[in-house]
């Protein structure tokens, strides 16, 4: 497999294959190499890395900060989830418009998540280990966690009945909070 970057129909967004060397011992790949990265149009500075487990039907989302606000590069290193993104910026072609994609340490599919975008994901296999580099600190103060099945949305989600959070239990609707969320800028 050689590294690529395959850009989306959100603008930002971009789908990464690794390169990945893989023989009878396993495999080796480099999750991130910041000028590869660079090169590939991806330029943010990640400060936190984020480590999740989590079991089948559960649902972790959809987030944002509206402070600190973070890029996030996302990748499985055990299980498969799928994992949503959905456009809040202001002004943005692809506004309210939202992408799913399947990430797996079977498939080693990155995905990069810019700033300005909720993010959530369920989880496919019977256990999911996501990693996730953050270009920005987590401040709680300023999260915000819309609605999973906000029918103005309309996700697709491919399982019915997620196991969730309180906090994601008690989610906005994205009308009700669309106001606060950053303008579209290239």
């Amino acid at each position: 497999m050689i590294l690529k970057f395959n850009p989306t129909s959100i603008p930002g967004v971009v789908l990464i294959d690794p390169d990945v060397h893989q023989d009878a011992r396993g495999f080796f790949l480099e999750s991130y190499q910041k000028e590869k990265f660079r090169a590939g149009g991806i330029n943010a500075e990640f400060v936190q890395d984020n480590h999740s487990q989590s079991l089948k039907g559960i649902l972790r989302g959809l987030h944002i900060q509206l402070e600190q606000i973070q890029a996030k590069l996302v990748r499985v290193t055990k299980g498969e989830i799928f994992d949503v993104l959905v456009d809040c910026r202001r002004g943005s072609p692809a506004f309210r418009k939202w992408e799913g994609f399947y990430l797996s340490a079977d498939n080693f599919k990155q995905v990069y998540v810019p700033p300005g975008l909720l993010h959530g994901f369920c989880v496919m296999s019977d256990v999911a280990e996501v990693e996730y580099k953050c270009s920005n600190y987590y401040h709680p103060q300023s999260e915000i966690t819309v609605m999973w099945n906000d029918p103005n949305l309309g996700i697709e989600w491919p399982i019915p009945n997620p196991v969730l959070s309180k906090k994601d239990q008690n989610g906005f609707k994205l009308n009700d909070v669309i106001g606060r969320f950053p303008v579209f800028k290239e």
